[in-house]
């Protein structure tokens, strides 16, 4: 089959590692065009990735006769705009998260892609395609710990990170925390569980930084969720982790337990000098889930090639909405939150 010619948008931090993937590391695959406010960053696609068409407008590059696909690594609040647009031009869609941040946007953007049968959509939860992660739900599904009875999650940004996410949270709002970071625990919990949330009770704190409550913005986050089957699952999230990036995992079961990353730790070295002995560890998000950006994106263009539907859908994404916006919904009211 020919190969897939693909325009993005969207090159910053996120971006910028999706068009490296597509132009550098996917079989069967080009980074045909590429859109983006800044010249400056066109000019680099160009000459460092090799570019043919670039563009400071959507529409128009979605309008090329020349591209297959379109990755969407737009601001948040344009996913579901964008998703719909790529849609009705026939192109092939994968978007990061979250897939929107209004559930009744959502619930259209989905009628839209379901009238488009023929055309690959992808959501950007990569860590289903992190082999610890596939590993470890591989294990549940076998029954190696027995029924599941309680999940927990940490998902913690570096703290050299935080002073700028004030400045940018200043300018415009996130989407918040529970969208913006949870929404990738809670999918692993929807993934790995099989089931669905039923209630949500979440708290937060700023302490680092006051000044975000101002800003209706969350440093650190918790939430406590009773699944269908009345599973529990634990979250907490936040952006101060003086280490590091921290991502870890625990499932509980009846016959045993499940950590994955229980420490954040970059590689098998050990380090033994004037400050101790001490292990190096994962300093941001590209590092720790570098193959699994990739592997997400090799499934996409192979969905393509296939024409069959990728494991991360729609559906996926508005679930995963709809429990981040409770955890919200939560903090805001202070009480207990029923999702039907």
């Amino acid at each position: 089959m020919k190969e897939i010619r693909v325009g993005i948008i969207g090159l910053g931090r996120m971006g910028r590692i999706h068009a490296r993937n597509i132009a550098e590391n996917v079989p069967s695959a080009t980074l045909y065009a590429a859109c983006h406010y800044n010249e400056e960053e066109l000019e680099r696609a160009r000459k460092d990735l090799g570019v043919k068409e670039t563009f400071k407008n959507y529409e128009d590059m979605i309008s090329s006769p020349n591209i297959d696909a379109v990755v969407i690594v737009s601001p948040s609040s344009l996913h579901t705009k964008h998703i719909r647009l790529a849609m009705e031009k026939g192109l092939h869609v994968f978007c990061e998260k979250p897939i929107g941040l209004d559930v009744e946007d959502i619930k259209q953007t989905i009628e839209v892609i379901n009238a488009h049968p023929n055309q690959a959509f992808q959501l950007g939860f990569m860590r289903r395609y992190d082999e610890s992660y596939q590993y470890a739900k591989k294990m549940v599904d076998e029954g190696a710990i027995g029924e599941l009875t309680l999940i927990r999650c940490y998902g913690i940004d570096p703290g050299s990170e935080l002073e700028s996410f004030v400045k940018f949270a200043a300018d415009g709002k996130s989407g918040g925390l529970f969208a913006d970071l949870s929404i990738h625990d809670i999918d692993l919990v929807r993934w790995i569980s099989g089931m669905e949330v039923k209630h949500v009770w979440a708290i937060g704190k700023n302490a680092a930084y006051p000044v975000l409550d101002d800003l209706g913005e969350l440093e650190t986050g918790a939430a406590m969720m009773q699944l269908e089957d009345k599973t529990m699952a634990l979250l907490v999230s936040g952006r101060n982790a003086a280490h590091g990036y921290h991502v870890e995992t625990e499932l509980i079961g009846t016959k045993g337990m499940l950590r994955v990353a229980q420490e954040p730790e970059k590689n098998l070295v050990t380090v033994f000098n004037e400050q101790g002995v001490t292990r190096p560890t994962f300093q941001t998000f590209p590092e720790r889930f570098r193959e699994a950006f990739l592997r997400e994106m090799r499934e996409f263009i192979l969905c393509i090639k296939a024409g069959r539907e990728p494991e991360v859908t729609a559906y996926d994404g508005l679930q995963s909405t709809i429990v981040a916006e409770a955890c919200q919904k939560s903090i805001d009211t202070e009480q207990l939150i029923n999702l039907n």
